[in-house]
């Protein structure tokens, strides 16, 4: 169809939606390309759906994530699912979730970056795993050491760096330092670490601003 066919299309092929403040102007038949979706519900109950369609602006209104939109409504027109670079996987995840859009749909080329969290958590837990199934936990005392000279809840680094410290410098203090000297471990390990207390330090702050 030709731009200038679809500008004259009645008013009432249209349907908008505003998403966080941001209004997002499309065709019904665009949304009615994935049924089963919310979007595409919303071009079947405009009449019928108080808690989301304002009859005075003649829109629905959705207060969810503005920016993580955009990619939701370029699925519709596009066919194709791609994850936003500058938000984290869980995030997305979870819009994916409300708009009911199968994450399946996602194409390869962003499958890997937004699966990347669930990884980290893995890697977490056998890193974690390892550590505390060791009898000789020097981390353990070092941490305490720190947390008695200098008073107050480790943070999450002070916590995990004398972890790292020894997985990287001391090649028996632990089962993962010593499988680390293995095969490709020399290599994947570091990264694996480094990845994971970065993602496990991110969950922390955030549930501590979520309670504070």
């Amino acid at each position: 169809m030709s731009e200038e066919t679809e500008e004259n299309l009645p008013r009432r092929d249209r349907i908008v939606v505003n998403c966080g403040g941001v209004r997002h102007e499309t065709f019904r038949n665009t949304l009615r390309n994935f049924p089963g979706t919310r979007l595409a519900w919303c071009t079947e109950n405009e009449n019928n759906s108080a808690e989301f369609y304002d009859p005075e602006k003649h829109e629905f209104f959705f207060d969810r994530h503005p920016g993580v939109f955009a990619a939701i409504i370029n699925y519709y027109r596009t066919g194709k699912l791609h994850s936003p670079h500058d938000v984290c996987g869980p995030l997305f995840e979870d819009e994916l979730l409300f708009w009911g859009i199968d994450e399946k749909q996602m194409e390869p080329c962003c499958w890997t970056y937004y699966t990347q969290h669930r990884e980290a958590q893995e890697n977490l837990k056998f890193i974690e795993a390892a550590e505390m199934t060791d009898d000789d936990d020097d981390s353990s005392e070092l941490g305490e050491i720190i947390s008695e000279n200098f008073g107050g809840e480790q943070s999450c680094w002070q916590k995990y760096k004398p972890r790292i410290w020894n997985v990287l410098e001391h090649q028996r203090s632990s089962k993962l330092a010593r499988a680390r000297n293995y095969g490709d471990g020399r290599e994947l390990i570091p990264g694996v670490v480094l990845a994971d207390m970065d993602a496990k330090c991110l969950r922390n702050e955030q549930r501590e601003l979520n309670t504070a």
